[in-house]
């Protein structure tokens, strides 16, 4: 029996209809962090030591910044073959005022990419023909 596709990293994102990224949140000063393995508030000025709640992170977000990728990484990271560029994006959830990086969807045009354009998580695997899943964003469209 072959094997189902499954998250890359458990517990960081869920792969629902309309996936989401999960987060730690202080419940004393409200500061959210991703990923959400963090053992204490992120915030200098919080002195809470309340345990960080998990939280599901806004789905959406406006890129802030982005890379086209042009050369493979070396191994153990995983490259198609042959080596394909790739973007990565970080995305600005404002809700939660976090930066959140990852990988531009497949087939998305580097063209279309420009700093403030809102984006959508979305799940598919790592590369093509991968069981691993990961989120990557892709552009809204109205």
């Amino acid at each position: 029996m072959p094997e189902a596709p499954a998250p890359a990293v458990d517990g960081w994102f869920t792969t629902d209809a309309e996936p989401r990224l999960i987060g730690a949140r202080c419940p004393a000063c409200g500061t959210y962090a991703f990923p959400p393995e963090v053992f204490a508030c992120p915030n200098p000025r919080c002195e809470s030591e309340a345990e960080l709640e998990r939280t599901p992170l806004s789905p959406r977000g406006r890129i802030w910044s982005f890379v086209v990728n042009h050369y493979a990484a070396p191994p153990p990271a995983l490259s198609p073959d042959p080596f394909e560029p790739y973007a990565v994006a970080a995305v600005e959830l404002a809700d939660e005022r976090l930066v959140i990086l990852g990988r531009v969807a497949e087939g998305v045009s580097f063209d279309g990419l420009k700093v403030g354009i809102e984006m959508a998580i979305v799940v598919e695997p790592i590369i093509l023909g991968s069981l691993e899943l990961v989120w990557k964003w892709k552009p809204v469209t109205a």
